[in-house]
């Protein structure tokens, strides 16, 4: 009789456990009404970067005077924030809006990360092993091909926090980037963006 009873207690605490669970919704990238949170979410990272590019391709920095287009490495992003930052979730959004910009090139075959496409160095590999006997010989790639980058960006995230009253707390988050000719060292552009919040100090923001 105890093992029907608790039997039927926890098949009542899972259903009305299950009732109280919010149910998982699709967000609407376009139009997110989510409310906002203290931590990076994906809309800051978007607001960012899009007014990053916006700066660096209204600037005129990507403006050869032959006509050509820039080939362009990303280097290192550092993440001095309190989170766990991917700093890909950025660069990533400002290469791809660089690239359809159609103002410049990015190089898969150096960066900040090493080469972002390890296929460049291992075909290259191949080509110096035994096995290179197995390809087509004229489709390999040959030595004094890769292109080096011309300009590299490069920058920091970091955060501060505020203590704005008893209860509420600010937190600043600033996205630094630069851009510089590799060759000379001169920086073409630099910006900052800043993404300020300001909610309960209950809240951890990392």
């Amino acid at each position: 009789m105890k093992t029907k009873w608790f039997t039927l207690s926890v098949a009542a605490w899972a259903f009305i456990i299950a009732g109280c669970t919010p149910p998982t919704k699709n967000i609407d990238t376009a139009n997110d009404e989510g409310k906002a949170v203290m931590e990076l979410d994906y809309r800051d990272f978007d607001q960012a970067a899009t007014e990053m590019v916006q700066s660096m391709l209204s600037s005129g920095v990507f403006k050869k005077v032959d006509g050509n287009r820039y080939v362009v490495t990303t280097a290192k992003i550092i993440n001095d924030t309190m989170q766990r930052i991917d700093t890909d979730q950025l660069t990533f959004k400002i290469e791809q809006d660089l690239i359809n910009s159609g103002q410049v090139v990015m190089t898969a075959a150096v960066g900040g990360k090493g080469a972002t496409d390890q296929m460049v160095y291992q075909m290259r590999d191949l080509r110096d092993s035994e096995k290179s006997d197995e390809f087509k010989q004229g489709t390999m790639p040959g030595k004094g091909q890769i292109i080096a980058p011309e300009l590299s960006i490069s920058g920091k995230i970091y955060q501060k926090n505020i203590r704005y009253d008893n209860n509420i707390q600010q937190v600043e988050y600033y996205f630094q980037l630069r851009v510089a000719e590799i060759a000379s060292g001169l920086s073409y552009w630099q910006k900052e963006a800043f993404i300020g919040k300001r909610g309960s100090k209950k809240v951890v923001p990392w």
